[in-house]
């Protein structure tokens, strides 16, 4: 038996009922609630516990009662209630209330919500939301005016990329749109504000690829080129459309008749449009540098992209694509021969590298100018053990530190960012050695030709030491970048890229800011401006 509530205190309410058993239908029963939970802990816990607080409702029940009552609300009620949230949460029972007695259960569609109904107890979203955004859309209060005489706001919504539903960050930040647009639009401004979603080039395509793989076991290069776009263009109609309904369920004041895709027929002309004007201004030029290829995407990716983890020394990491880990924080020594050794010095040079398969692109051989060990070496060159290629040994006092290693740098241009800016200084020959997708082509010799990079990296330490060129490895520091879109090992690659030229760009940001006589752009607070110019 459960207490009832003195019809008095609620004067709108009929007297109460007769004391009656525990509806098996309430999730909280002795818990007045805006909603019925299923929690996390069970009753039992309360009980164990005797926290007079938690069982307050029952306190009316007689003493001799108030074990009986306990028992009956664990047979007949769900297991999982909170007792934290019973501590904080108790009330008295208010009487009944059934799900018909909330407000307008019955508006048509688009149509004005019906207030005939009295309002629920208790606040339930689903009941109070109901209705309304259909009317809102329908009667246009969010549609702008192109012609309208009042100063015009608009704000374009940060496009949600389709790799999957909104979050709470997405929430956050269309509650915080949405507040500011309805405030302008109520403070006499032309009020727009654009909804719409990106493509996400390829985080969406990495997401494509793991349902592929998931559900057909099949990479996009298995479906080809045009069977994957399609799986693509599918993948963005089903979770655009889930994106769009959720931001109607968070109740966005977005003006829907100028909603758009970032890849749509418009967008896409605007794009081709900017980026023709951005190279005939000399903002965007093409070059051939080095980038952060992934294997698997086979693509580059930005540096913001790529994940930087510091190996201590001798450390095995499990690699995509591989069924063993990979050592990683080893250095390994190994030496190349002179070319015509002077009569009386070095017949060989031993350098040092953690990553030896890249010694099949070796171009060059570098030595401190000031390195008494390697004078009588200027100008000669070493013979590569593996391929018919003289690699010339040259001075530069700003890469080499002759107190690291033996003193002696292997220059590696095509796959190191040093070694490439080394090349530019000396005019060296960028041999790249890997293909796309992470195997060594035939600029690395054709004993190694199509092995994979860690495959071969393992081949050359075996074939240095049959030749008699491999000499010690010891443990080393390093970082290794991984791809944050495929946990892939990052490897520098030479290749044709588009790139911005930022030095114009930047100095006219700054301005637009920090300029207080033809300031275009106000921060606020205040406190966060000089944040731009570090940026």
């Amino acid at each position: 038996m459960r207490p009832t509530t003195p019809s008095h205190l609620h004067p709108s309410l009929p007297p109460s009922p007769a004391p009656r058993r525990i509806p098996e239908y309430s999730s909280v029963v002795f818990v007045s609630y805006e909603r019925q939970l299923h929690l996390d802990h069970n009753v039992k816990n309360v009980r164990r516990k005797g926290d007079r607080r938690s069982l307050h409702p029952l306190r009316c029940i007689g003493q001799s009662k108030r074990s009986e009552a306990v028992e009956r609300k664990q047979e007949e009620a769900p297991q999982e209630v909170g007792n934290a949230f019973l501590k904080k949460n108790v009330k008295k029972d208010r009487g009944e209330e059934r799900p018909d007695d909330c407000i307008d259960p019955e508006t048509p569609p688009g149509e004005k919500k019906r207030l005939s109904k009295s309002m629920r107890r208790r606040y339930d979203p689903k009941f109070v939301e109901k209705s309304w955004y259909e009317w809102w859309e329908k009667s246009q209060f969010f549609v702008a005016d192109a012609n309208s005489s009042k100063p015009p706001f608009v704000i374009v919504l940060p496009c949600p990329n389709v790799t999957g539903a909104l979050h709470i960050g997405h929430a956050l930040t269309t509650a915080i749109e949405d507040t500011i647009i309805r405030w302008k639009r109520m403070s006499g401004y032309n009020a727009l504000w654009v909804p719409g979603i990106d493509h996400a080039g390829i985080a969406t395509q990495v997401v494509v690829e793991k349902k592929l793989m998931r559900e057909r076991h099949l990479t996009r290069h298995d479906v080809g080129r045009e069977e994957f776009i399609a799986e693509v263009r599918k993948w963005k109609e089903e979770y655009g459309g889930t994106i769009l309904k959720q931001e109607r369920r968070l109740g966005a004041s977005l003006d829907w008749s100028r909603e758009f895709f970032t890849m749509d027929e418009k967008r896409s002309r605007a794009v081709t449009e900017a980026f023709v004007r951005l190279h005939d201004d000399g903002l965007i030029y093409r070059d051939i540098r080095l980038v952060n290829w992934d294997f698997t995407l086979r693509s580059a990716i930005s540096e913001i992209e790529v994940n930087y983890v510091d190996i201590k020394g001798r450390t095995l990491l499990p690699v995509l694509g591989w069924n063993h880990p990979v050592e990683f924080g080893v250095l390994v020594f190994f030496a190349y021969k002179i070319e015509k050794p002077p009569e009386e010095g070095l017949q060989e040079i031993v350098v040092a590298t953690t990553r030896v398969e890249t010694m099949l692109g070796d171009a060059a051989i570098a030595v401190h100018p000031d390195d008494e060990r390697y004078k009588k070496l200027h100008g000669k060159y070493a013979m590569h053990p593996f391929i018919e290629r003289r690699i010339p040994i040259i001075c530069d006092e700003i890469l080499v530190d002759p107190s690291f290693g033996s003193g002696a740098v292997k220059i590696t241009l095509a796959h190191d960012p040093n070694d490439f800016e080394v090349g530019k200084r000396h005019n060296l020959e960028f041999i790249n050695i890997f293909t796309d997708d992470g195997k060594i082509n035939i600029n690395g010799g054709s004993e190694f030709v199509d092995m994979l990079r860690f495959e071969a990296r393992q081949a050359v330490i075996e074939a240095l030491k049959t030749m008699g060129l491999y000499r010690f490895a010891e443990d080393h520091e390093m970082q290794i970048g991984l791809s944050s879109r495929t946990n892939d090992v990052i490897e520098p690659l030479i290749k044709p890229q588009w790139w911005v030229n930022c030095e114009i760009t930047a100095k006219e940001a700054l301005d637009t800011v920090m300029d207080e006589d033809h300031r275009k752009l106000e921060i606020i607070p205040k406190q966060h401006v000089p944040k731009w110019k570090k940026v």
